[in-house]
């Protein structure tokens, strides 16, 4: 099995790199100034797991000779209508595309573009940075992704692609309710971000400060709303997790959309919350503290683009 991944950075740099050093036969799509980067020093990983330099196949948009039996899409939201078109000729009739943006928005792109069948869902669960010296940066032990069909079948292709992904040094596993994981996802990266981005600072310092663990409730109240408003109602454990997890004092968790905006980059406002706030509207639900978030984040947005 072949996979190109798109994008060699914190997320595909991380499970690219993980599968090559295992042996997998793995190519990395990326742009030229990458390229040089990954020739003149490497691939590096640097993780509580154990870390990893070595030299990765790659290959620029102009340079994809064939289709692939797999496609990992690992860019931000905002760079995905390029990555389409670099990624296009890598494309063939039994081509697998495993994307693990967040939230759903880029699914239907996909779709459009490559038809349903073409497209599985994915979830991936890692926090991982890019140094300063372009190394990938494990921030925290969990490292996990997810796969399956979207009808939830236990498809021929869903055991090969689980194959190639097993003992490759992260926790891998065919899923039956991607959907679902890919929604409950979404609702926990919604939450973390909205607190951290409109608070302007970690979980431990929200919780800390007076009304910040009450706000954060609230917020993570909202978001399970406009979810359940959209089919996938949370269980009370998962919404009990979500709220202790981002209450906690001390905490030093930040979302990779607050660390975006604090290094002046683009953000995934628009996927990530205004896409839940234009489905709650739709349903005829009221969520206030995610509108001021979204608002905070799109006057950063055109601040930033001038």
């Amino acid at each position: 099995m072949r996979l190109l991944v798109v994008g060699a950075g914190a997320t595909g740099g991380y499970f690219g790199g993980r599968l090559a050093a295992a042996g997998r036969d793995v190519t990395f799509l990326v742009r030229p100034a990458r390229a040089a980067h990954l020739r003149e020093y490497g691939l590096q990983i640097v993780s509580p797991h154990g870390d990893v330099t070595l030299a990765p196949q790659i290959v620029t948009a102009d340079q994809i000779a064939g289709a692939y039996d797999v496609v990992l899409l690992t860019v931000k939201a905002f760079a995905l209508d390029a990555a389409l078109e670099d990624l296009s000729p890598a494309v063939g009739p039994q081509t697998m595309i495993l994307p693990v943006l967040n939230g759903m928005k880029h699914m239907d792109a996909l779709a459009a573009r490559f038809g349903a069948k073409a497209v599985i869902g994915g979830v991936c669960k890692v926090a991982t940075t890019i140094d300063s010296e372009g190394r990938i940066i494990q921030l925290a032990k969990f490292q996990e992704l997810a796969y399956g069909e979207m009808d939830g079948s236990l498809s021929d292709r869903m055991n090969e692609l689980d194959a190639f992904m097993q003992g490759a040094g992260f926790n891998a596993h065919v899923s039956s309710t991607i959907i679902r994981e890919m929604w409950e996802k979404w609702l926990f990266l919604a939450s973390l971000g909205g607190i951290t981005c409109l608070m302007r600072g970690s979980i431990g310092e929200t919780a800390a400060a007076p009304g910040g663990a009450d706000f954060a409730r609230q917020l993570i109240a909202e978001i399970a709303a406009i979810v359940t408003a959209s089919g996938f109602a949370p269980n009370e454990k998962l919404l009990a997790d979500t709220a202790a997890s981002l209450t906690i004092h001390g905490s030093p968790l930040t979302s990779s959309m607050y660390r975006d905006l604090l290094n002046g980059h683009p953000i995934e406002a628009d996927q990530i919350i205004g896409d839940l706030l234009a489905r709650g509207r739709q349903a005829g639900v009221q969520a206030p503290l995610l509108s001021a978030a979204y608002a905070h984040l799109c006057i950063y947005q055109k601040r930033r683009d001038g």
